[in-house]
């Protein structure tokens, strides 16, 4: 099979859909890789360990289309690259379409196939290929939130951890999952007053008994996420619901009480943000005020750490791309039947019932 590795073209999306590693791998399965010119650069691989794993280079992102049966990205498709779908092609990335109909548009017009990264589970149920970049973000979250923190930046002038004599930030995460557990790790781990709201008492029990009771545990209801918020310096909003577009939780007559210079960092953006007021920003611009508060709604987080999401995705998502260039999709189905509802498009329709449901799609 002809598979292609476009470089990615959002603001300061550095990251690659294969590294070099899993490059020799498909080269050895019988591929064909064409990885475009500087599409590793970011994410330190340069194109001259893409050519040593087997791969051949291309100049431009009209080739690097074109040559693909199955092409691997990290972002979804942006306008530009729509004039590149069409129906003999398999695009497999993180798409986000609840929250893009735009590109659920494109992808049923042009026909192409597309299978969603974020939307595949397991055996268990769980997603292992949005947990990687989903660790990746909520350990982000805390230390860009503690970053735009700093007077510096517009924040409330709050070290994280405090220093003795002084009261650490009080950092409050929205939702118990991979993201909410990353950032719970890592703002425990800085020594903030942590916080994590969930709906179900058994995530929470889980927080309670890793740290002991370091970390208050709280059932989320609309009441207490208020009151916590209105004393929080930090919030961390970690909401999923796969597939489907996030739940506004944090409402803007929420952060009309919150404190001056408080930094509200919404990872759920891809999916439509979990508060209110959010709307995508990028690493150029990564923030804008709400009242008195500062709102982080960067789309491509893990993007600034480039080579470190890149060997984690790669890794995560090998054994299906080898399934599916292998045999075909529907072979990779039977192997990996959790793939199935990774699958968004084909043949021109919309499959993804919570996409569907999003949109209120009709056929």
């Amino acid at each position: 099979m002809r598979i292609s590795v476009p470089k990615e073209i959002m603001n300061n999306e550095s990251r690659v859909a294969l590294t070099p590693t899993e490059v020799r791998t498909l080269v050895t399965d019988g591929h064909e890789l064409f990885v475009e010119s500087g599409a590793g650069v970011g994410a330190s691989f340069p194109d001259e360990e893409y050519v040593e794993a087997g791969a051949t280079i291309v100049d431009s992102a009209d080739e690097t289309w074109a040559k693909a049966e199955l092409l691997l990205k990290v972002k979804e498709p942006l306008e530009s690259e729509y004039q590149y779908l069409r129906s003999d092609l398999t695009v497999f990335t993180y798409l986000h379409l609840a929250a893009d109909r735009p590109l659920t548009e494109a992808l049923t017009e042009s026909k192409t196939t597309s299978i969603a990264y974020e939307t595949v589970t397991d055996r268990r149920g769980t997603l292992p290929l949005l947990t990687p970049m989903s660790q990746v973000a909520g350990r982000l979250a805390v230390i860009e939130g503690s970053h735009h923190l700093l007077s510096t930046q517009g924040g409330r002038g709050l070290l994280v951890s405090g220093i003795p004599g002084t009261q650490p930030a009080r950092v409050v995460v929205i939702g118990g999952g991979q993201v909410g557990a990353s950032a719970v790790a890592m703002a425990h781990g800085l020594r903030a007053e942590v916080t994590v709201l969930d709906v179900d008492p058994h995530v929470l029990q889980r927080f309670d008994d890793q740290y002991a009771g370091g970390v208050r545990t709280l059932i989320s209801d609309p009441s207490t996420l208020d009151k916590e918020l209105e004393e929080a310096d930090l919030v961390i909003g970690a909401v999923l619901i796969p597939g489907a577009a996030a739940p506004k939780l944090v409402r803007e007559e929420t952060v009309k009480k919150m404190k001056e210079g408080a930094v509200l960092v919404d990872v759920a953006i891809d999916q439509g943000g979990c508060f209110e007021n959010s709307r995508k920003t990028s690493h150029d611009e990564p923030t804008f005020k709400v009242h008195d508060t500062l709102f982080y709604c960067v789309a491509n987080m893990p993007g600034a750490v480039a080579n470190t999401s890149a060997r984690a995705l790669a890794s995560a998502t090998l054994p299906y791309i080898r399934a599916v260039a292998n045999d075909n999709l529907d072979a990779a189905i039977e192997r990996f039947p959790g793939l199935r509802s990774g699958v968004m498009t084909r043949g021109g329709k919309l499959v993804s019932e919570p996409v569907r449901q999003a949109f209120d799609w009709k056929d």
